[in-house]
């Protein structure tokens, strides 16, 4: 199997450096160069065309969304964003996957070399997800034979698994929805369709913290449902949407009738945190078959087991189907896993969830 090229754009050397270290010691992946601005990194690419680039936002001569946007018209490649961990950051990022970019890689203004080691995993993800990412009519690269995956915490590192007997349809119906690589766009999609008075739903999508934020007063300005990150303790209610905040774990919980979220810390589960698997098997714990599961585009199989759960606890569920996720990963393991009780297109998800939800 081919290596994933990757060309590194980043002003400054030291992130140059970090990176391409970081993305050299896998096996899977070839660092075919770095740039130091765009002007440099498009010589780099009449050279040899890179599968996935890394490209910073704020650089000299021309800025990353500039950059970015010039690349889609001229010539489409999966682009993962590089900035800073701040508001503003957040806000630039969001144009950013608007414009064409796959995912994100955060980093902070000090000690950033450091925080890009520790996160060497993640980092190698996000890169190999972008390969495989359909973008704007250009196939993603084909998945590599499996590999021994390195150590990955389940679900029950936070939750105890659910009892498996089916909870009976007593109270207001409840949306769980998880999505990954190309969720972002995905999840606006469906929100934006969906009427004012939508059943309450929560959504993990992986995200760093403070881009959950600014991704989901984007989401508020745009639909007709409220959208707001979550906090703990928040009510689960009737034309509300929940985003589960970046580096926390968010769980449903149930208290007689009424559902509300728990936001807590806890180690990673199947790498992410918030993680997909820990919210789906709160759902089968908590609400059973008064719970409809949603899993979207995605790299990986975080969320796979937790959706058969909830099938298991009664729940009616859903995939994606391939020919609409950007990253077929995440869905395509649940399908694997018969966790599904039927696939469908994107743009049928949210009168599939409105349909499931009728009383």
């Amino acid at each position: 199997m081919p290596k994933i090229r990757v060309l590194i754009v980043d002003d400054s050397a030291s992130v140059r450096q970090t990176m391409a270290s970081i993305l050299s010691e896998d096996p899977a992946i070839e660092v075919i160069g770095t740039a130091a601005d765009p002007f440099s990194a498009a010589k780099r690419i009449q050279e040899q065309v890179p599968d996935v680039i890394t490209l910073d936002v704020e650089m000299p001569r021309m800025d990353g969304i500039t950059f970015l946007k010039k690349l889609m018209q001229q010539c489409p490649l999966p682009v993962v964003m590089c900035s800073s961990l701040t508001e503003n950051g957040s806000e630039t990022l969001l144009q950013a996957m608007e414009a064409g970019a796959v995912d994100v890689i955060l980093k902070p203004k000090v000690g950033v070399a450091d925080h890009l080691a520790e996160h060497h995993l993640q980092i190698r993800d996000v890169v190999k997800a972008a390969a495989r990412a359909r973008v704007r009519g250009r196939p993603g690269k084909p998945m590599p034979r499996a590999e021994a995956p390195a150590q990955k915490l389940t679900a029950d590192a936070v939750l105890p698994p659910p009892s498996g007997k089916p909870m009976s349809r007593t109270t207001e119906m409840v949306v769980c929805m998880g999505a990954s690589t190309g969720g972002t766009e995905a999840l606006r999609e469906v929100l934006e369709a969906l009427p004012a008075n939508s059943p309450g739903i929560v959504i993990v999508q992986h995200m760093p913290e403070h881009f959950t934020r600014a991704f989901a007063q984007r989401l508020n300005g745009l639909c007709e449902v409220d959208v707001k990150e979550a906090a703990d303790g928040d009510p689960v209610l009737r034309g509300h949407v929940l985003i589960a905040p970046g580096g926390k774990h968010t769980m449903l919980e149930r208290q007689g009738a009424r559902y509300y979220v728990s936001v807590r810390d806890g180690p990673l589960v199947s790498r992410h945190r918030p993680s997909v698997d820990v919210l789906f098997r709160s759902a089968a714990r908590a609400a059973g078959s008064n719970a409809v599961g949603i899993i979207m585009t995605g790299m990986g199989d975080d969320g796979a087991r937790g959706l058969l759960e909830m099938r298991q606890a009664g729940a009616r569920t859903f995939a994606q189907d391939e020919a609409t996720s950007i990253v077929f990963g995440m869905p395509k393991e649940a399908i694997a896993r018969e966790a599904a009780d039927k696939i469908i297109p994107l743009g049928h998800i949210a009168r599939e969830l409105l349909t499931a939800t009728a009383r």
